[in-house]
């Protein structure tokens, strides 16, 4: 049952996923990033309420794990070349923890 919670989960996640980067990401991928920062968020939270097992495999590693995304984070801070890439991947690398931080200690 559990691989099919992630599976209903990450369908979601990655949906979701890409309406936001297709509506952000322009020259600077802010979709991206917004869904980096906001699903570690949420994941924090998530942690923090320490959940069922149903619910952590449906909203944690299936919404979470579908709606962020490390492969797009990774080839558009290549993309971006060695000066904007790097503070994009700076500013990803700060804020997701932080975020995560944050969502753990507000759960």
């Amino acid at each position: 049952m559990s691989g099919l919670l992630v599976a209903l989960g990450a369908a979601v996640g990655a949906s979701s996923r890409f309406l936001v980067a297709t509506r952000l990401d322009r020259e600077l991928p802010w979709g991206t990033l917004l869904v980096n920062v906001a699903g570690s968020f949420v994941l924090g939270v998530l942690t923090a309420l320490s959940l069922s097992e149903s619910a952590t495999a449906l909203l944690g590693v299936g919404f979470c794990g579908g709606f962020t995304t490390y492969s797009a984070f990774a080839v558009q801070a290549v993309e971006r070349g060695p000066r904007v890439g790097t503070a994009y991947a700076a500013l990803t690398l700060l804020l997701a923890p932080a975020a995560c931080a944050l969502g753990f200690w507000l759960g």
